[in-house]
């Protein structure tokens, strides 16, 4: 089948991925887990301050990590997960949670969101796309995909995906490979018409005009480690979004965007271990952070397309 429905299935079906008991954070780790995560939420709820929004909304909030970071930086805030779950067993009370269909899919309860922050934190990487590639004969042809990941061609790509490629990644060179957005772009179109006024934030692996990558993104995770993608539900399957296609008002790299927002990668001063040993140590540990969250060829190199409704 095509790879976006194969793919559809494998993490969102009856037994898809994201529906497993152990969850994704088995398989990998990411921004929203542990000492990255808590400065990560203190980075929001200091954006959320700055422009005098009172809730935030987590879409693809996983088991509620951040959710939970976000409560312990201000709990003032209120707060939504959003994921294909039922509620964790772990998240704070006052933290309110509806259960998502999958992908790019919102359920009709977040509708008409006023003063919030609403943060698509590597959700579009998982939105399923159509990737498609060049074949010998110089023409664009979706991939087909069966079970054991092994691929073979489809139709020729035409109409609005088509012109899509046209013009955001065009691909002319036998074996160039395409992970066409328009899914993406359209999730995130529906994601802003939900927001009535506030920000709407998608941070991920991403990628922008000129520097589009010649074989594709399209990557797999088990266990916590690279396998090859396939749609069998056991692993988690990723691409990178071409973040400039989004509807933005501002797009710029994680380090950038976390450094105006006041994480800096600082050391702590050596007098503070003599002073206060347990402050230097949580000192340490936030520098660590901050350092991972600003990494080059790590989470440094996220993508924060920014959006500003009403």
């Amino acid at each position: 089948m095509p790879w976006e429905q194969a793919w559809q299935e494998a993490l969102y079906g009856a037994r898809g991925f994201y529906r497993s008991a152990a969850g994704p954070a088995a398989h990998f780790t990411t921004a929203t887990h542990g000492a990255t995560g808590r400065l990560l939420a203190e980075a929001l709820a200091q954006l959320a301050r700055e422009n005098h929004l009172t809730q935030v909304v987590d879409v693809g909030a996983g088991r509620g990590e951040l959710l939970t970071h976000l409560y312990a930086a201000e709990p003032a805030l209120r707060l939504t997960g959003l994921d294909v779950v039922a509620r964790p067993a772990t998240l704070p009370g006052a933290v309110r949670w509806l259960r998502s269909p999958g992908g790019a899919a919102v359920p009709a309860e977040l509708a008409h969101l006023e003063s919030a922050l609403v943060v698509a934190h590597e959700w579009l990487d998982v939105v399923p796309c159509p990737v498609a590639e060049v074949d010998l004969d110089g023409v664009l042809r979706h991939r087909l995909v069966d079970p054991a990941g092994a691929e073979s061609w489809g139709e020729p790509v035409t109409g609005d995906e088509l012109e899509w490629c046209r013009a955001h990644w065009a691909a002319t060179e036998p074996g160039q490979r395409v992970e066409i957005g328009l899914s993406r772009a359209t999730a995130w179109s529906e994601l802003l018409s939900r927001v009535d006024a506030g920000i709407v934030l998608a941070v991920d692996y991403g990628h922008r005009s000129g520097d589009r990558p010649h074989g594709g993104t399209l990557a797999a995770y088990r266990a916590g480690r690279m396998v090859d993608p396939a749609p069998d539900g056991t692993c988690d399957l990723t691409a990178h979004v071409a973040m400039d296609t989004l509807d933005h008002d501002d797009l710029l790299d994680q380090r950038t965007a976390l450094r105006g927002l006041g994480i800096v990668g600082r050391s702590p001063d050596h007098e503070l271990a003599r002073r206060d040993p347990a402050g230097y140590l949580r000192a340490l540990e936030r520098a660590g952070a901050a350092t991972a969250l600003t990494a080059h060829g790590g989470f440094g190199d996220f993508l924060w397309a920014l959006k500003r409704v009403g």
